[in-house]
């Protein structure tokens, strides 16, 4: 008997497929978008079926039953991740949340700590060779039916066949029902706005080209695809694949080529998302579709290099400790893919995470990062895990830094509004400085228009931004690394120590306006340092004193040049006609690129070893190897 003839008395009606599951079992049902909705309504539709425990990861079909007291009598609902449509009833204590990493999950089935009786899932017409496809649901669903004792597969011609692991013989399933509906759809509930926009403007400044992404559920991530369209060759290996990527596969956005595991394809799980995605994931062999315990497996996730994971969060402590999946007491969504990813990127050459959040909650009223966690939040990620946070507001950088360092980095991207709270707390907690000031209560937005990148003579790449109240740490680093004579033409005596005290008397002063500092900072291993700082600070109503200290090693590759051309460019913009600049006779350097930028600048020689310098911006010309490049302009 061929497997047609073994297809064809397997098939049944949907009743009496499930009408094979006995009181009292354990039934797992297809995940998301994937589900068997005719069977899951058949299942519940049937009074016979009384004490099952059922077991999905993503639930959308039994929302419309969840609220009925009958079926919470015969029917009691276990969820590995919490849906928006079932938020409702987890916040009224209606089901119970499984807190489990996705790739984990298989091996709770394998290994009988969570028995199946039966599974419901949903899958493909089978091929000529008897092979049916779980399509748009491989993560869990594959587990789930191999670790059943019963299988009932709803076959859909709807469903799409996708390549990887998705397949199983008609020989492996024990009833068929054929039934041709619609699947799950699943849009992005918040619109793009605002905040979205500027999160995804700071993502795209971490993404490089080539490097592999995973993005995780939500909203956010969602949103923020469309702001790295003009990267180049970035790869995929993300659990859920959604309509937010359609346009960088379309624009060639994302070739997968630069991929070091598995090259030239997206590895994936789940797709979520309209017909249109189901239609281009439908036989597409750029798309691998394995299980959770493959694509999540952080052992797997490093073997790509430069893997970047982008995920989001309901609140960030001052410490770094991340909550996920409950507001306060209530479960709100799950562990899901973050830790899983998290942990993968960390060990990746050259990976890193990012968890990205708006600054605020419930219209401005609360703010998403916060002196600790909500009474009752779980901590899906530990402040050990975590490497970049990003908000609306800038970018915090937490990997290897201490508590004082993340406070300030935190504090920085919250909510303006928040911010000397969020500081005043810390000081209580004797995380920072009792003198320290609180960052800027402006949103500094406007100085995203004064970052610039330089390639220096020797090939390096020179980033240039406005000095933040949290490089504390890494401007002492620079000045210690000094020698004593540059340090001498700077500040034109022996200054032996940066303090702290030193480091307040300089933010004191900075309002990114009328008085600046930008850095520049070039790569080293895994993190950025700073080899020089440019600065200028108001002296009259229409000019400003200029000055800049360049590390030695750095010294001859035009970093001066540019910094003072993008420092005019920066006080033309707040009202500033000309620099002065008070020079040591013996600088020649620094008298040369003031020179150079300004030859009619008038210098006036001291009585002393001083020299005054006097550029009017009139009188700038622009050398070729100084030219800023145009810079990334907020709108």
């Amino acid at each position: 008997m061929d497997w047609q003839q073994r297809y064809a008395s397997k098939v049944l009606a949907a009743q009496e497929a499930v009408g094979k599951i006995k009181r009292g079992s354990r039934v797992f049902i297809g995940t998301g978008c994937g589900e068997p909705q005719h069977l899951i309504k058949t299942m519940v539709a049937d009074p016979s079926l009384q004490d099952i425990m059922l077991y999905q990861m993503l639930s959308y079909t039994l929302s419309h039953f969840i609220d009925s007291p009958s079926f919470l009598k015969r029917f009691s609902l276990k969820l590995f991740f919490i849906s928006r449509t079932m938020r409702k009833a987890a916040f009224e204590g209606r089901i119970d949340y499984i807190p489990s990493y996705l790739s984990e999950i298989p091996s709770l089935f394998s290994s009988n700590r969570i028995g199946l009786d039966a599974a419901l899932v949903q899958m493909s017409p089978p091929d000529k060779y008897g092979y049916c496809s779980l399509g748009v649901s491989v993560d869990i669903s594959r587990a789930g039916l191999e670790n059943a004792r019963l299988v009932v597969a709803q076959i859909n011609p709807r469903m799409p066949r996708t390549w990887g692991d998705s397949f199983i013989h008609v020989d492996d399933i024990d009833w068929l029902v054929p039934y041709d509906e619609p699947l799950v759809q699943s849009f992005p509930t918040i619109q793009d706005n605002e905040v979205s926009r500027r999160i995804g403007h700071y993502i795209s400044e971490l993404v490089d080209d080539g490097a592999t992404l995973q993005v995780g559920f939500g909203n956010l991530p969602f949103h923020i695809l469309k702001y790295l369209d003009g990267k180049k060759d970035l790869g995929l290996h993300t659990h859920v694949i959604t309509d937010g990527f359609l346009p960088l596969f379309e624009k060639k956005v994302i070739t997968n080529k630069k991929k070091s595991l598995l090259p030239d394809r997206i590895v994936t799980s789940l797709c979520m998302g309209s017909q249109r995605l189901y239609d281009f994931v439908d036989n597409n062999p750029a798309f691998y579709f394995r299980a959770s315990d493959f694509v999540n497996d952080p052992l797997v996730i490093a073997r790509n290099d430069n893997l970047i994971s982008i995920s989001s969060a309901l609140e960030v402590d001052l410490t770094g400790q991340v909550c996920t999946d409950s507001m306060g007491y209530m479960f709100y969504s799950g562990i899901g893919d973050q830790v899983d990813f998290l942990r993968g990127s960390a060990m990746s050459k050259g990976g890193f995470s990012i968890v990205a959040m708006p600054s605020t909650a419930q219209s401005g009223k609360v703010s998403r990062i916060v002196s600790h966690l909500s009474e009752g939040a779980g901590v899906a990620t530990t402040r050990g895990d975590v490497n970049f946070v990003v908000t609306e507001y800038g970018i915090a950088e937490l990997k290897g830094k201490g508590i004082y360092q993340r406070v300030m980095e935190l504090a920085q991207i919250a909510h303006p509004k928040f911010r000397e709270e969020l500081i005043e707390v810390a000081k209580k907690r004797h995380y920072i400085f009792p003198d320290q000031l609180p960052p800027s209560t402006d949103d500094l937005i406007f100085i995203e228009a004064y970052k610039r990148s330089f390639t220096l003579k020797n090939g390096k790449a020179l980033e240039l931004r406005p000095l933040l109240p949290s490089d504390e740490f890494a401007y002492r680093n620079f000045f210690y690394s000094l020698q004593e004579k540059t340090i001498y033409m700077r500040f034109f005596y022996k200054m032996r120590t940066f303090t702290h005290e030193v480091a307040q008397k300089q933010w004191a002063s900075l309002d990114y306006r009328h008085n600046i500092s930008i850095v520049g900072l070039t790569q080293k291993g895994g993190h950025k340092e700073i080899v020089a700082i440019g600065s200028y600070a108001k002296e009259g109503d229409d000019r400003a004193e200029v000055a800049f200290v360049v590390r030695e090693d750095c010294q001859g590759q035009g970093i001066g040049s540019y910094l003072l051309e993008l420092l005019e460019v920066i006080a033309k913009e707040n009202g500033y006609k000309a620099f002065a600049a008070t020079v040591l006779r013996e600088n020649a350097s620094m008298l040369r690129v003031f020179k150079n930028r300004y030859p009619g600048a008038s210098v006036t020689f001291s009585s002393g070893s001083e020299v005054l310098v006097h550029m009017d911006f009139t009188d700038a010309r622009v050398s070729p190897e100084a030219r800023p490049e145009a810079g990334l302009q907020p709108t």
